[in-house]
C-alpha cells in the first residue's frame, strides 16, 4: 500500500478522547496523531466517509495543553478483534490557525522525551 501521509503520526501515551462537537457524544480515544490525521479506537460502529466536527480533549493534564476543535473525514473503519470496538482513521480537513497552532504544541509535547 501506497504511503500518502505527509507528516508521520506518533502514538501517545497521553488521554486523548475525540468528541462530536455538537452533540457532545465520545468518539473515542486516540491512537496515534499528525497535524494530517489521527486514529481512533471507539466503541461506536463509527462509518467511512462521514465527516466529523470534533473536540479532541486530553484528559491527562499538562502545561498549556488544551482543547482542539478541527473537522475531520473518516476514511476507514475495521471492527475491532472482539467485535465490540472499531478502529478508525481520520484526516483533518478543517484546521483554524490557532487550532493548528495548538495540535503543533500537543504534538511537540508527544515527541519529547
Amino acid at each position: 500500500m501506497e504511503e500518502r501521509r505527509q507528516h508521520g503520526r506518533h502514538a501517545t501515551e497521553l488521554q486523548l478522547e475525540v468528541f462530536d462537537l455538537h452533540s457532545g457524544q465520545r468518539l473515542g480515544r486516540i491512537v496515534d496523531l499528525s497535524m494530517d490525521g489521527f486514529m481512533v479506537l471507539s466503541e461506536l460502529p463509527l462509518t467511512a466517509d462521514s465527516v466529523w466536527e470534533c473536540r479532541l480533549v486530553p484528559l491527562t493534564w499538562a502545561e498549556g495543553l488544551e482543547e482542539i476543535r478541527l473537522g475531520a473525514d473518516c476514511l476507514w473503519t475495521r471492527s475491532g478483534e472482539d467485535q465490540r470496538n472499531c478502529w478508525a482513521g481520520f484526516h483533518i480537513i478543517d484546521l483554524a490557525e490557532d487550532q493548528a497552532a495548538a495540535l503543533e504544541a500537543l504534538l511537540e509535547l508527544i515527541r519529547a522525551p
